[in-house]
């Protein structure tokens, strides 16, 4: 694959993510908060509570994030915001799960808000695009390479492209399935 196939597929990916974000805001489709964790820490020697320090409304697609803005980021971690409230708490993992969704709402997210965390950006750049780190790479095709989309990372051969990805997550955002 050389450097102007690199390119043209990342130009493509440009206009498909161009046009997701035109569909999501005509349809007014339902987003997410991404925001940023911020442990807990001392401010002037006084304790401050973990909290969620927003960054901005997605659309979540799956295992990618998408906002306004065309930036992609892959899906991080998901927790809906929730007053602390207490419990005997059986798993540690449970607890912890308690405390994202209590910092959530510390930071400011209303209560029942989905917020998603731990969302690293990804780039379309073409240099970002050959190392394939994440879930964007380019894949091979006969008429050139497209950037793909790989949506299970258990598997290596799990890529779609991402035009068609976008299309499908849009479609399934935009017109959710009855009883969704």
């Amino acid at each position: 694959m050389g450097e102007t196939d690199a390119a043209g597929a990342a130009e493509r990916a440009r206009e498909a993510v161009e046009r997701a974000v035109r569909e999501l805001v005509e349809a007014s489709a339902r987003t997410e908060t991404l925001a940023e964790f911020v442990p807990g820490r001392r401010v002037l020697g006084m304790p401050r509570a973990p909290r969620m320090h927003v960054v901005g409304p997605v659309w979540r697609l799956g295992v990618l994030l998408l906002d306004a803005d065309g930036r992609l980021y892959a899906t991080g971690r998901v927790v809906r915001a929730e007053r602390a409230v207490r419990r005997s708490i059986p798993a540690e993992s449970v607890a912890e799960q308690r405390a994202y969704r209590a910092a959530a709402v510390k930071g400011g997210i209303p209560e029942g808000e989905t917020v998603v965390f731990d969302a690293e950006p990804l780039s379309i750049e073409p240099d970002a695009l050959v190392v394939g780190d994440g879930p964007l790479r380019l894949i091979p095709r006969d008429e050139g390479p497209v950037v793909g989309v790989r949506w299970n990372p258990a598997f290596a051969d799990a890529a779609l492209p991402l035009d068609a990805y976008l299309a499908e997550r849009v479609d399934l955002l935009v017109h959710p399935p009855q009883g969704a």
